[in-house]
């Protein structure tokens, strides 16, 4: 019998900005709890914006990033909110987070050289929210 484990690389994987991540969560939690679902996202992300720098966190809004194309420059990608300099946030209000909202954080992530990404869905009274981490 064979008592060789294969170990679990989740286990063992980094988990990046925990404490940002988890402060952001709980501001959303507190952003739906006072204002309900269902309203338009730039609602909930000015509402982050205020409940975050409550909590006594950085936050930059609509900061512009630069995309290049083989070294030229073809655009630009503002997100929503920057977090600490470390995580972006990606208020949402739709059916559901899916993989075309995952896939666009993770473009979110490289244009922006960020590690950690939170997408938060306030479509319904129970929020549904996504870590996303390179």
């Amino acid at each position: 019998m064979n008592t060789d484990r294969v170990p679990d690389l989740r286990s063992t994987a980094e988990v990046h900005h925990k404490a940002e991540t988890h402060e952001i969560v709980g501001s959303a939690f507190s952003v739906l709890n006072e204002l309900g679902h269902g309203l338009h996202e730039k609602i909930y992300e000015n509402a982050l914006v205020v409940e975050l720098r409550r909590r006594g966190l950085a936050v930059a809004q609509q900061k512009s990033f630069e995309v290049l194309y083989q070294g030229q420059r073809v655009g630009e990608f503002i997100p929503d909110l920057i977090v600490s300099d470390k995580v972006i946030v990606d208020a949402k209000v739709v059916d559901r987070l899916g993989e075309h909202e995952k896939g666009q954080m993770l473009n979110y992530l490289k244009i922006t050289k960020l590690r950690v990404g939170l997408l938060l869905n306030f479509r319904y009274a129970r929020m549904e929210w996504e870590r996303i981490q390179l």
